[in-house]
């Protein structure tokens, strides 16, 4: 028999005790996004935490008394505020009244501006002269619009014979849809720019195979150019729905909420309690309610893109 001779193992080392040098952290990129996050920190950020830690005080104007932590009162009192809520209703009914029309009305002049016009450079930059002016210089122009009196509206109607002596926007039941309108004018061309990228980024071929294969306009349109251009329109029919609800500049140029408070949108009412009644802790649990509910339409609209993808 051969021996089996026994295959010598090496002895195992001992640990390596000894500190291993850390990696060097790269602050560099921090010093490239401070000069944009400092601002954002300072006037957002800020002025949040301050009002949502105001909503819990009683904190007024004029007062010479200290300051007082009451807790969740200003809420519990804007709960039965009927006033608040009326407003909040009228503020939902304006957002959704602007955002609908506005896409819609946004969306046929996108199709039209992507067609092969002549001139159409002038065009699209007609298409945008509302978005470059300023609210306040909107609300004066329409206010002379439908001014009693002179305006172009109410001539219009007395030359066509159809009255004209319509007070447009101190009536109590043509102020809303007067003011809806103006909105639907002055926030329309963002989202014709809007859509008329995602056109632009559609591939011209495949509207070309349908067109051999057949298929109408409408066909086209539903096939091609919906599917290629729905995750722009979703994303700024949000972003509109948001914004008008915090309307302010605009319709306070307006009607500054009236007749009766038939326009008065929750950010007009919570400047009215702060600035005119100095309730400034009351109107601060207000901005957190509203803060609140823009947070939720933020959350749907978040959420559905996350479980549908590029197709929600």
């Amino acid at each position: 028999m051969t021996p089996v001779t026994e295959v010598s193992r090496p002895a195992p080392r001992a640990p390596d005790r000894s500190p291993r040098p850390r990696r060097a952290v790269d602050h560099g990129p921090w010093f490239l996004v401070l000069p944009a996050l400092i601002p954002i920190l300072v006037l957002s950020v800020g002025p949040l935490l301050y009002g949502i830690l105001l909503a819990f005080t009683d904190a007024q104007s004029g007062r010479t008394e200290p300051t007082r932590w009451i807790g969740t009162l200003n809420f519990q009192d804007l709960l039965h505020d009927t006033l608040f809520w009326e407003s909040f209703r009228i503020g939902l009914v304006w957002a959704v009244g602007v955002t609908v029309p506005q896409f819609l009305l946004a969306l046929g002049l996108a199709l039209l501006l992507h067609q092969d016009l002549k001139l159409r450079w002038l065009a699209r930059a007609l298409a945008i002269v509302p978005w470059a002016m300023p609210e306040v210089v909107v609300g004066i122009m329409w206010r002379l619009v439908y001014n009693t009196d002179a305006g172009i509206l109410n001539e219009t109607l007395r030359d066509l014979g159809l009255g004209g002596d319509r007070d447009w926007l101190s009536g109590l039941a043509t102020a809303l849809p007067a003011v809806i309108v103006v909105g639907v004018w002055a926030g329309m061309p963002q989202t014709t720019v809007a859509l008329l990228a995602g056109l632009q980024n559609t591939p011209r071929e495949l509207h070309e195979a349908a067109a051999v294969d057949g298929a109408g306009a409408w066909r086209r349109f539903r096939t091609v150019t919906w599917p290629a251009i729905r995750p722009v329109a979703l994303a700024i029919t949000a972003l509109n729905l948001i914004w008008n609800f915090n309307s302010f500049a605009l319709v306070y140029v307006l009607t500054n909420g009236g007749p009766g408070g038939r326009t008065r949108l929750p950010m007009l009412f919570a400047y009215e309690e702060a600035f005119r009644y100095g309730q400034f802790g009351y109107a601060a649990a207000m901005g957190c309610v509203m803060v609140a509910a823009v947070s939720v339409m933020l959350a749907v609209f978040l959420v559905g893109r996350l479980r549908g993808g590029d197709d929600a």
